[in-house]
């Protein structure tokens, strides 16, 4: 269980507070209007940024002072953190070792990773060899590697098109089934919620509210949702 427990986070004049709980394996959308805190939530959850009071826990166990990896958390980030000099095996190595130092069975997972993320071939590609989807894929191959219980992602697919997008929303939900992983995404459009999230926290009025069903909300927007929305 992911529990974020009287949360405060503050960044000049800008306060957030969040106090709820999700259970592990859960799927939740991250929603509201621009500049409420979606970004600023995640990055405390993944370890960027410390909250002014407040805990973030585990399964019972205090991460909040963990630096991002020792927690068991992996972020993606929009622009997805691929190392241009390497080829698209060795930065799904650093998921497993920032060194490189890597045995026959990690080259294994590596190929095993490609293969399930569609990328069988691609390993001694360069970042700039791939389309969009195909690094936002290798992004995902990277969290798979790390093997974390808790995904983190901040808006990976906005820059890709509608069919792509909903095409990696499918794949993220299929892997996060398959590992058991709890996720959290960003998301300006509420039909990547719908698609990809049960529960959906909506980020507003300087709260980050607890997750409730994704369909109700947006059935049923609060105002500040419904503003947001249109």
């Amino acid at each position: 269980m992911l529990t974020l427990e009287n949360l405060t986070i503050t960044q000049g004049g800008f306060r957030l507070t969040a106090d709820w709980q999700a259970k592990a394996g859960a799927r939740i959308a991250v929603i509201g209007p621009s500049g409420a805190g979606k970004s600023t939530l995640l990055s405390v959850i993944g370890g960027f940024f410390a909250p002014q009071s407040g805990r973030v826990l585990w399964q019972g166990a205090d991460i909040t002072g963990l630096e991002p990896g020792a927690r068991p958390i992996t972020t993606v980030f929009q622009d997805q953190n691929l190392f241009p000099h390497l080829t698209i095996a060795q930065n799904l190595g650093l998921g497993i070792s920032p060194n490189l130092r890597l045995t026959a069975n990690d080259h294994a997972r590596i190929e095993t990773a490609l293969d399930r993320t569609g990328l069988a071939g691609f390993g001694p590609r360069k970042p700039a060899q791939l389309s969009g989807g195909q690094q936002s894929r290798a992004a995902l191959a990277r969290a798979l590697l790390r093997d974390k219980p808790v995904l983190v992602l901040d808006e990976p697919f906005a820059a890709l098109g509608p069919a792509l997008k909903a095409e990696m929303l499918g794949l993220v939900a299929e892997l996060s089934h398959d590992s058991g992983a709890t996720v959290l995404m960003v998301t300006h459009d509420p039909k990547d919620a719908l698609a990809f999230a049960p529960l959906t926290c909506l980020v507003a009025g300087g709260a980050a509210h607890a997750p409730q069903p994704t369909a109700d909300l947006l059935a049923n927007p609060p105002p500040e949702l419904a503003a947001y929305l249109g």
